[in-house]
Formats: C-alpha cells, structure tokens, sequence
C-alpha cells in the first residue's frame, strides 16, 4: 500500500492529474452570447477570460514587424472582444451584479483611438500607423480667425465709398467730352428731323405748317400698370379748352369776400331807420354814413 501512495505523489501522477483537470475545464466552452448564460459567477468568470484575451492582443499588436494583414487581423479581434466584454457586462448588470462599464477599468479601451466622425472601432498599437489610418488621424490646421466688425471697419475710408474718385482729375474731363458729343449727336438728330418734316409738308401741302418744337429733355411718364397707360391714351384724345375770361387774382377774391361779410353784418345789425339817420346826419354834418362807413 505505501508503495501505490508514493507512485501517487510522485511528479508524473501530479502532471497527469493536472492535465485531466484542465481537460474537463476545457470542455466547458464559453457561450456563444451573453444572455445565454443565467448564473451570475460564470457571467463574471467569461468576462475575465475575455479581459485576458485582450491583454494578450493588445501585447502582440504592438510588435509592428508582425505584417500589415496581421496587424489588421488582431485589431480586428480585439475591436470584436470589446464588444463581446460589453455584452457581458450588460447581461452582468441584469443579473444583479455590479455595472462595470461604470465602476470597471478602462485601461484596455483608452489605449485604442477612435477615428474622428467614426464611433465605436478603435486602433490600438501598430495599427495606428498602417497606410491609410495614419492619415486619419492627421488633424487639419485649425482656420484662420474671423475678423470682428471693428477690425474690419478699421480699412475703410472715404475711397471705400468713392468719395474721391474724382480727385485724379481723370473722370471729369472724360465725362465732359461724353457728355458735349451726346449733345452734339441729340441737336444734329433733332436738325434733321426738323428739315424732313419742313420738306414732306411743303410736298403734300405746298405750305408748311408750324409745329411745336419738341423739347428732346423732357422723360415722358412710365404708366404703372394697363389702366394707367389707357387712362393717359384717352386723356390726349380728349379736346384741349382754353378760358378766355379774366381770373381775379387772390387779392381780389379776399377784398371781394370781405365785402361780402361787411354787407351781411350791416343787414343784420343796422336797421332802416336808422340808416335814414344816418343819412340825416350825413347831409347837416356833411359825414359819411353808417352804411358808408362799415362799406368802406
């Protein structure tokens, strides 16, 4: 018996019993999701192991001699890890446990930089310095600032608003040749007119009539809508007539209208007996009458 019981202790039969040990723990697989798994310690106890897997891979991503395929495929497996920890975490929550996105390490996710507008994947070690991702995270140079109002108002001056862009004595002369030729080229036209219209009447007629000169300054009005434009058409259709009877001035309606209100203010006030009065008196004391006198 004592010799079995040595046999037992001896170096071999340890490492053997140690290797069917971790042969029955290697059949128990790790669910495939999350919410498969209802008991709290082994939720927690995949979550480990999943901790552990990406501490390994994020050990190995950081050898940049490992090839660019392989870098892309371990970052790969750690972005996908991540997201199974998260899941775990989540199921931990609803079975009672501890929130660990709150209260957990990050150390494992803040080595891993996200590209910017790109949420959720993550590059972590020699990834970040793969073709095309170095130019990711490259930050475009900040814009120039904006100027305020006040310094913008601060280059303007009287030549901003072209108060003096007749200083150089360049525009005036060129605006006063413009300006005689366009006279020149309005009067040399109205002459022309003028003598084809005197040649046509002494033809058709035999005697020419006079017109009014037309006065080539004068902007006929633009009609704001239809109903303008034909109220003026039969404005000029209508017959012109001109008043032959003398119009009083202003003075002379204001004297006529005072002699009005004099005459309304004696019929109203002065009877006849006493205009006979005053007549009376007029003719022994050579006076004017009342009459006379509020007339005047």
């Amino acid at each position: 018996m004592a010799r079995n019981a040595e046999k037992a202790m001896t170096t071999l039969a340890r490492w053997r019993a140690a290797q069917v040990s971790d042969t029955v723990k290697e059949r128990e697989r790790r669910p495939y999701l999350a919410s498969e798994c209802h008991d709290l310690p082994k939720a927690e106890k995949w979550r480990m192991q999943i901790i552990r897997e990406i501490a390994k891979k994020v050990a190995q991503i950081q050898n940049a001699g490992l090839g660019e395929f392989r870098i892309r495929d371990l970052n790969d497996e750690i972005n996908k890890l991540l997201r199974e920890k998260g899941d775990w975490e989540r199921q931990i929550r609803e079975l009672g446990g501890p929130d660990y996105a709150k209260v957990g390490p990050r150390m494992l996710d803040h080595e891993g930089k996200e590209v910017p507008g790109n949420r959720g994947y993550k590059y972590f070690g020699a990834a970040k310095d793969l073709p095309g991702v170095r130019e990711l995270f490259e930050q475009e140079p900040p814009p120039p600032p904006r100027k305020t109002s006040a310094e913008l108002m601060k280059d303007i001056d009287a030549d901003y608003y072209g108060y003096r862009d007749d200083d150089d004595g360049i525009l005036t002369p060129l605006e006063q040749s413009d300006e005689r030729q366009a006279i020149g080229n309005a009067v040399a036209d109205w002459k022309l007119k003028k003598e084809m219209s005197h040649h046509g009447e002494a033809e058709g007629l035999g005697q020419p009539q006079e017109e009014e000169e037309e006065n080539i300054y004068a902007v006929a009005p633009e009609p704001d809508s239809d109903e303008d434009e034909k109220q003026t058409s039969e404005e000029l259709l209508q017959p012109k007539f001109i008043a032959h009877v003398p119009v009083p001035s202003q003075r002379e309606v204001e004297e006529a209208l005072l002699r009005r209100k004099k005459q309304e203010l004696i019929e109203k006030y002065a009877s006849e007996s006493l205009i006979s009065q005053s007549e009376e008196v007029k003719d022994l004391l050579g006076v004017h009458t009342l009459k006379q006198l509020l007339t005047n």
